[in-house]
């Protein structure tokens, strides 16, 4: 049996969460055309409840809540092949991106274990200036109570140099600190 889905007038703060998302993304949903183009360039379309075009008409018709329960916007790849076929220049890998944000900042996350990765990889970039895969892999697992998951993956990579025991620091890491700051401070203000 299929669920009907009773549209209605966007409230203010339906409309002011709209209009967020669009400036965080610098692209205007209204745009689009629905052609499909950046669905069936989608390179991860085929594991997304909803595709990239589902999740813009959902905003056009203004079922906001449900784009950002969207267990498709967390399987996007951010890889712009959605943005680089629109015809209309709708960038929708950033739409994706400002709505994944926003489901974080309002604690709607399908998957626990992608707001923990999203959590410890930018913890990674904030102390060191850089992901350091080794610290990102232990807390992700550690956190999500899997502490050997992928394990005997760890001595071959660091015997082949792509992880490394210890983190590489960054020269600059006080500015990298200064851009967390300031974004911390602008998401206070809102």
């Amino acid at each position: 049996m299929e669920s009907t889905v009773k549209l209605e007038p966007l409230t203010e703060s339906d409309q002011a969460l709209l209009n967020k998302i669009e400036q965080e993304a610098g692209t205007s949903i209204n745009l689009c055309y629905q052609c499909g183009k950046c669905s069936a360039g989608c390179p991860a379309g085929f594991a997304m409840d909803y595709t990239p075009r589902q999740v813009i008409r959902m905003l056009q018709l203004g079922l906001i809540n449900e784009a950002l329960s969207a267990e498709g916007i967390w399987i996007c790849a951010s890889c712009e092949t959605c943005s680089e076929r629109c015809p209309r220049g709708v960038d929708i890998a950033s739409i994706m991106d400002a709505l994944r944000r926003e489901a974080l900042f309002r604690g709607i996350v399908s998957d626990k274990k992608v707001a923990v990765f999203n959590e410890a990889f930018l913890a990674g970039v904030r102390n060191f200036g850089r992901t350091y895969e080794a610290g990102l892999l232990l807390t992700h697992n550690l956190k999500t109570w899997q502490p050997f998951k992928d394990a005997e993956l760890g001595l071959p990579m660091m015997s082949r140099g792509k992880v490394h025991l210890f983190p590489a620091r960054i020269k600059g890491r006080g500015q990298v600190k200064k851009i967390f700051e300031r974004v911390e401070k602008i998401r206070g203000e809102q």
